[in-house]
């Protein structure tokens, strides 16, 4: 499964210009159920409100991602809006929100649809590719950016995976003296903000040269799992989540706990 198998034509708006963060939620609830994914829109749209009470999801740099999951979801998707003028989210930056994509996540056990979602919310950090999106002046043109930016993703993470399966951090720290910082990652739906916290803190730990493993912890369960032997290296250890982490592992360590947003948002602050 590819992201552009989750995003319908029917559900990605350009020409959308809401006053509010309730008016701009609403109308991309009613992009998502033009895709036919929703069978009851009052509760999804319910799902996707609690969710937002928990904490926004207007993570900074004009990107939104609120998500709702439940029975009210047949089918997993996205909507998409470029919102021209930008509307005021209550974002974490206060910045006004430019770029929304709405999650749609049924309650399934086949999860497949959470590393689609995992992926484009990483990619969602890199800055040439959210402008790109959002000077896309069609549908068409909006999907083959997004399709063009996962295969280059997927063939940098197989990369990245290889290199990972032959290194063993602990004997890398000791032989090159450079410091490992480790991570754990959460959030309440574990969809979206586990994983760009998770990138972020990664980019800014490899900004500075330094070793990092960031342990995701979504939906799909743990991911990306601390071996001991990591944690006893450890220079220092970074809990950015807002669900509970098992933390008797980390005894003794120079540990930082804080909310996933600062993961996100203060990663070169953390490092």
């Amino acid at each position: 499964m590819r992201i552009t198998d989750l995003l319908d034509k029917r559900s990605i708006a350009f020409d959308k210009n809401p006053a509010n963060k309730q008016e701009t939620l609403d109308m991309a609830v009613d992009l998502m159920c033009a895709s036919g994914k929703i069978n009851d829109t009052e509760a999804y749209r319910k799902q996707v409100y609690l969710r937002e009470e928990e904490s926004t999801t207007g993570i900074g740099e004009g990107i939104a991602i609120p998500h709702g999951k439940g029975d009210c979801v047949s089918k997993p998707g996205l909507a998409a809006m470029v919102i021209k003028n930008g509307v005021d989210f209550d974002s974490l930056d206060g910045e006004p929100v430019t770029l929304l994509f709405l999650i749609a996540a049924p309650n399934t056990e086949d999860n497949v649809h959470l590393e689609v979602l995992s992926k484009l919310s990483m990619m969602l950090m890199d800055d040439t590719f959210t402008e790109s999106l959002r000077k896309a002046k069609s549908v068409e043109e909006f999907l083959n950016i997004i399709d063009a930016a996962e295969t280059e993703k997927d063939d940098a993470d197989a990369t990245k995976e290889k290199a990972a399966a032959q290194t063993d951090l602990a004997a890398d720290k000791e032989k090159d003296n450079q410091k490992l910082i480790l991570a754990v990652t959460a959030c309440p739906t574990g969809i979206a903000h586990t994983y760009m916290a998770a990138e972020s803190i990664e980019k800014a730990a490899k900004k500075k040269g330094y070793l990092v493993k960031v342990e995701t912890r979504g939906s799909g369960g743990a991911k990306n799992v601390l071996t001991e032997e990591e944690i006893e290296a450890a220079d220092g250890i970074i809990v950015a989540a807002d669900t509970n982490v098992p933390m008797d592992r980390f005894d003794g360590k120079a540990l930082i706990e804080c909310q996933v947003s600062h993961g996100i948002n203060k990663a070169d602050e953390l490092i």
